[in-house]
């Protein structure tokens, strides 16, 4: 059964435009070759003068648990990954925490 990811990216301070060129540019595409389905990303809606989001999150899809484990362990093992990310964070990590959930649809679910 499909199963769904739900990850947050809490940005380091002041690295959030870091963050999302390092997806835009790269982890969306590297994703797809491990077979990890990109449902949308999204950052917090934010009032004028509120500053800008500091978090992004996003949706993934997975064919089951098993899956989402294979295609974690694939993505960090893949070069480059890992090239990418070296280069995104030689000024400091780009990301200060990781939150993540698996989900399962029910049965009125539009998502199944």
């Amino acid at each position: 059964m499909t199963v769904y990811e739900l990850r947050t990216y809490h940005a380091a301070p002041g690295r959030m435009d870091a963050l999302l060129a390092r997806f835009r540019e790269h982890t969306v595409a590297i994703f797809a070759r491990h077979g990890m389905t990109s449902i949308g990303y999204w950052v917090p809606a934010t009032e004028p003068g509120a500053g800008g989001p500091d978090r992004l999150v996003y949706l993934l899809a997975h064919a089951d648990r098993a899956a989402a484990t294979a295609s974690w362990a694939a993505f960090q093992a893949d070069p480059q990954w890992q090239r990418v990310r070296a280069a995104s964070e030689a000024d400091g990590p780009v990301v200060d925490r990781i939150d993540s959930e698996l989900l399962e649809p029910v049965d009125f679910s539009m998502l199944r």
